[in-house]
């Protein structure tokens, strides 16, 4: 019962966290979800995307009102996203075999390779998190897209969102800046619309393969996006940028955490 109330605590944070920093906090959506409701890491992924493409699509629709998002960028970036995350959840995720492979007597299953390959990108995220990025804004650039490289970097997001529930920010902001010329400020609204699509459109491949727990994961969801207005309330008066690099660093001992519980259970 008291894991079941931090479970519910954690989804408040994961709120507050997105409204005070813009993204990130979501990475938290999976670890809380297996290891304080102790629900399955594959079904936790898949509550995942829900959580993530509803608190983004919070998020985007502030920005939206703010003339912040680009949609042209956003629709090239989303349809191979959204195309290979429901792919994934829909085939992929239930064709991956119970038993991966086993180390001697250690067995990895599809649960510990789950887990392990999530905590693998919270480390990467994290370095995203901590790193400065040094951006230089572009005012009213030509945008020329790189259509392989915008498919293939749709596709690799798509892929690694579909497995991990995660919404993969920290990869597709540089891209939107680097293959799309957008502003920092731009790419980062426009991030939460793509996040916002790929997510839900993710979560309906799970609806066919899944049980959903509908009640659970609208109350859990629920209080996430109450999370958001509470931090956006709070980010009056706390800076984001300042809370980013400890939050990042949080995400990095998250991470090491998983691979150790996960190897040594």
């Amino acid at each position: 019962m008291n894991t079941e109330i931090f479970g519910y605590l954690g989804a408040l944070i994961i709120g507050i966290v997105l409204g005070l920093i813009g993204g990130g906090g979501s990475i938290l959506t999976v670890p809380i979800l297996v290891y304080l409701l102790f629900i399955n890491p594959v079904t936790a992924t898949a509550y995942s995307l829900f959580v993530v493409g509803v608190s983004s699509l919070v998020g985007a629709i502030r920005n939206i009102q703010k003339g912040l998002v680009d949609f042209r960028t956003a629709i090239v970036f989303a349809i191979p996203a959204f195309i290979t995350v429901y792919a994934t959840r829909r085939y992929l995720v239930p064709a991956i075999p119970d038993k991966l492979f086993s180390i001697g007597d250690f067995l990895v299953t599809k649960n510990i390779g789950i887990m392990i390959f999530f905590a693998i990108i919270m480390l990467v995220a994290s370095i995203s998190m901590i790193k400065e990025r040094k951006a230089k804004a572009v005012a009213d650039a030509v945008v020329v897209f790189n259509y392989p490289l915008i498919v293939t970097e749709g596709l690799i997001v798509g892929v690694i969102t579909g497995i991990v529930g995660a919404g993969g920010g920290f990869l597709i902001i540089p891209a939107l800046v680097l293959l799309a010329k957008l502003s920092m400020k731009k790419a980062v609204a426009t991030s939460l619309l793509i996040i916002a699509i790929k997510s839900l459109i993710g979560f309906i491949g799970d609806v066919e393969n899944l049980d959903i727990d509908w009640s659970f994961l609208l109350i859990f969801t629920g209080i996430s996006v109450l999370g958001i207005f509470l931090g956006i309330y709070l980010s009056n008066f706390i800076e984001g940028k300042k809370l980013k690099k400890g939050f990042g660093w949080f995400v990095l001992i998250m991470g090491v955490y998983i691979i150790y519980k996960e190897l040594t259970m």
